[in-house]
């Protein structure tokens, strides 16, 4: 039997997935460092007839829910962050499966950009902006996208349990 890439280094090199974690939370960190160094707080550019880059700055949650609660979301989420970090860190260490590894790398990678940001900041810099007819999604950044990418990998895995990814090894080797 030939045993797939993933099965034989990948699922054993743990920093393989720490490594794309990291990834994900520099191009956070660089796409809001361009977003606050070329627009103005609450500037915007129009990209498409329903994208724009904006410049906003998110003191609470998701949806800013806890914005104007007075300061104290920021350490509250900030722990959080943290907690859920060293969470998905022995998750990491722990898991045997390549979607439970891609899922817990996503959602490290944007957790740790959103946190980065509380402690540097002390706000999220959220820059993409979609709407329609002028409905706006509330603003969001990449760090954001990451953790919604991670989730649903981690959601298929509880409503596909059965399915298999299938590497490029394993196809290959179907086919002859």
């Amino acid at each position: 039997m030939i045993k797939s890439v993933d099965s034989i280094n990948i699922k054993k090199n743990k920093n393989t997935w720490y490594m794309f974690a990291l990834s994900l939370l520099i191009l956070d960190q660089v796409t809001k460092y361009f977003v606050v160094l070329l627009l103005p707080l609450h500037g915007s550019t129009d990209v498409s007839y329903f994208f724009n880059i904006v410049h906003f700055r998110n003191e609470g949650a998701a949806f800013s829910l806890f914005a104007d609660a007075g300061g104290w979301q920021r350490y509250f989420f900030a722990c959080v962050a943290s907690i859920t970090s060293l969470w998905l860190i022995f998750m990491i260490n722990k898991s045997q499966s390549m979607r439970e590894l891609l899922g817990f790398s996503f959602v490290l990678g944007g957790a740790l950009g959103n946190l980065s940001d509380r402690l540097l900041r002390g706000n999220v810099v959220d820059f993409l902006d979609f709407y329609w007819k002028g409905s706006h999604w509330p603003a969001f950044n990449f760090a954001d996208v990451t953790i919604i990418c991670g989730i649903c990998l981690l959601i298929s895995l509880i409503a596909l349990p059965n399915s298999k990814v299938v590497t490029i090894t394993e196809y290959r080797a179907r086919e002859q």
